[in-house]
């Protein structure tokens, strides 16, 4: 059996599977999907991989009992079996007091995440673009270590309610570090993308090899609170905390900052600059996603945070059932609306301040304020009178990105950007924030 399969076979395969469930409830996932990588480091490749996935999970109900299986082998008798397991396990389960039963049919959006480019890279096609990148390292005289990963699958679900869904999408991924030969000078670059051709491996490692010669020879300054200019890859490891945390029943239970007394959550309140707009749309061209979350729920377009003022968070099912609410899926991408600050507009504007190229090590500090502590990396510089004067020596930082998005100066252009922690695509624009904390110093460039 081919490892992708088109809507009508994966529909064809679905319901072959459903044919022999005798539960209450049966929901099958399907997922196909073939990744390829390559990896690079001290100006030579060192890895080249791909991997072929796919897997079939079954989930049978009686009543509140549940039961989930999984395989990855597709003849008759290997289908028949993993719906018999997941049955027995179902009987053998106590009741699931959440369980709320399986939806009917959806309608969903028409999201384009799929695009021939991305799916027909080969290993040398991964060549061509991690050479181009080599080329300029070695040219100056740095050391560079990169990971290019590329991925060309699809989702399907269906259910014994008629629910059906489907999703193919693409993804390619690269990120580069590029050092001086002493090790002082350090340039980091990530890009991600749905389509292959929007990927320019030279130009990316262009922008690191100029940020680790420049971030050279460093000098120490004091820490304490600056003006700081965050590149999208420094600012969305910030912010995506605060997209974690839009979730109403933690709201709702007292757990999180979307929280208040009385068992309230923050919907309604102004908690950020009024210039800040989140939201999710799975048809975005920039950032497309799937328009089903897991559960079968369709994808909407839908504002989180709207000029500053939290307007929803997420609701599962069952919370939204107890609640009285609406069930408002957990969002499949995330886009900060932005301004029409450039970067250079954001130096020039600038008396005294930090361009911080990238954030690394993020942990939460007090989950009630969304208070994070992590460290600057690869690319700090310090602006005086308009211009950048010198690199400086990297910081830890404690700060909370609701009252960075309170200290708000100006907002550039949204870039698809990847998040160093989690390696999540989101659209965030470069920012320009006052007051943004620094502890100390560290020592690593």
């Amino acid at each position: 059996m081919a490892i992708i399969l088109t809507e009508a076979e994966a529909k064809a395969l679905l319901t072959k599977v459903l044919s022999y469930s005798k539960a209450d409830e049966c929901e099958v996932n399907l997922l196909g999907e073939e990744r390829g990588n390559l990896r690079y480091a001290r100006n030579e490749v060192s890895t080249s991989g791909s991997l072929i996935n796919k897997n079939l999970v079954v989930q049978s109900a009686y009543g509140k009992r549940v039961g989930t299986a999984t395989i990855d082998e597709f003849d008759d008798a290997s289908l028949e079996k993993v719906v018999r397991r997941s049955e027995e396990l179902a009987k053998l389960a106590p009741e699931n007091p959440e369980y709320v039963g399986i939806l009917g049919p959806q309608q969903y959006l028409k999201s384009a995440g799929f695009f021939d480019s991305t799916a027909k890279i080969t290993p040398d096609t991964r060549a061509t673009a991690v050479d181009k990148s080599l080329q300029l390292s070695r040219e100056k005289n740095l050391t560079a270590a990169g990971f290019l990963q590329d991925n060309y699958g699809y989702n399907a679900m269906m259910n014994s309610k008629g629910l059906f869904a489907y999703y193919p999408s693409t993804s390619v991924n690269f990120s580069l570090t590029v050092r001086t030969p002493d090790g002082k000078g350090s340039g980091y670059v990530a890009r991600g993308y749905s389509d292959f051709t929007k990927l320019d491996t030279a130009a990316a490692t262009r922008i690191a090899i100029q940020k680790a010669q420049g971030s050279a020879e460093a000098r120490a300054i004091e820490p304490g609170k600056y003006t700081v200019i965050l590149e999208p890859t420094a600012a969305v490891v910030l912010l995506e905390n605060i997209y974690f945390n839009m979730d109403a029943r933690s709201a709702d239970e007292g757990r999180s900052y979307f929280s208040k007394a009385g068992g309230k959550s923050r919907i309604g309140d102004k908690i950020v600059d009024e210039r800040v707009t989140i939201y999710s749309d799975p048809t975005n061209p920039e950032l497309p996603a799937s328009p089903w979350s897991g559960d079968g729920r369709p994808q909407e377009k839908m504002m989180w945070i709207e000029k500053g003022v939290v307007k929803n968070l997420s609701y599962e099912r069952y919370w939204a059932q107890k609640q009285g609410k609406k069930a408002i899926p957990y969002p499949n991408n995330m886009i900060m609306m932005g301004g029409n600050s450039s970067l250079e507009d954001m130096i020039k504007s600038t008396q005294r301040g930090i361009l911080v190229t990238k954030l690394w090590y993020i942990r939460e500090v007090d989950p009630q304020t969304i208070l994070l502590t992590g460290l600057t990396r690869d690319g700090t510089f310090y602006i005086e009178n308009g211009k950048i004067k010198h690199p400086i020596k990297n910081f830890r930082f404690n700060e909370s990105p609701i009252i960075m998005l309170n200290n708000l100066e100006s907002l550039g252009k949204p870039e698809r950007v990847v998040s160093t922690e989690t390696d999540r695509n989101y659209l965030v624009p470069p920012m320009k924030i006052r007051e943004f904390t620094f502890t100390s110093l560290s020592d690593a460039v």
